[in-house]
């Protein structure tokens, strides 16, 4: 009976440790979505996510790194949450998504206003050389998978823009208040313009590793993103 007991103590007592243990998110920085300012995080989508976990009571720390390496990152188990991810049938095999979204976006083509490239659809990038970045899951397939243009890497967004505003690239497909937000912080916001109709349209989630424990914890952060959220829409602007 004793060895039963120091046993159940010692499985109650490895419980409450690895509950007490912060949840380990990962993302790339995307401002205004998720970003680091003076040494703290910020953002739309990262102030929801913290306010959600405060009031679910646990604790978390987010690690903001490129998307490459936040995907590896989870892929490899070092990390238990990827912030601000697109939802596919492909990652949901190992990711469980929390079904209410963080946010919508919009990709829409920057260029410059220098060489005001014309966009009505895919047909009209042909020949094109497009600036994207390493590691997205563009939602439009068709831009994805087009032979008509060019879709040239770069290590950041911000090389991104500098590789337009220099002519070695003709547009760069970014979100657009993420394209809006950088081109302000680089002081090119002048230099720059956008094609109103977007290329494609998307949820952004948080997702968790694919095990018993966090498939709970989804659904219990579903329920209270959605109070969260119908609670400031409840509130009148001032």
């Amino acid at each position: 009976m004793a060895k039963r007991i120091c046993w159940a103590l010692l499985f109650c007592t490895a419980c409450v440790v690895a509950q007490a243990d912060p949840l380990r998110i990962v993302s790339e920085a995307w401002a205004p979505y998720v970003y680091e300012e003076n040494g703290v995080v910020r953002g739309l989508d990262y102030e929801l996510t913290a306010t959600v976990l405060e009031r679910l009571g646990i604790t978390h720390e987010l690690q903001l790194l490129p998307w490459k390496r936040s995907l590896a990152e989870f892929d490899e188990g070092r990390a238990d949450a990827i912030l601000d991810i697109f939802r596919n049938p492909d990652r949901e095999q190992s990711m469980v998504f929390i079904d209410e979204p963080l946010s919508s976006s919009e990709f829409v083509l920057f260029y410059a206003r220098q060489r005001p490239f014309p966009y009505s659809d895919l047909n009209s990038l042909k020949g094109r050389r497009i600036g994207v970045s390493p590691g997205y899951l563009y939602s439009n397939e068709a831009f994805r998978q087009s032979k008509e243009f060019i879709r040239e890497n770069a290590p950041s967004h911000a090389a991104n823009f500098g590789k337009l505003l220099l002519g070695r690239i003709d547009m760069v497909l970014i979100e657009r208040r993420v394209g809006l937000h950088l081109a302000q912080q680089m002081g090119i916001l002048d230099q720059l313009d956008y094609h109103r109709q977007p290329v494609s349209r998307d949820d952004l989630y948080l997702a968790l590793r694919r095990t018993p424990e966090f498939e709970r914890l989804a659904a219990r952060f579903s329920v209270e993103l959605r109070k969260l959220k119908a609670e400031r829409a409840a509130t009148p602007a001032r």
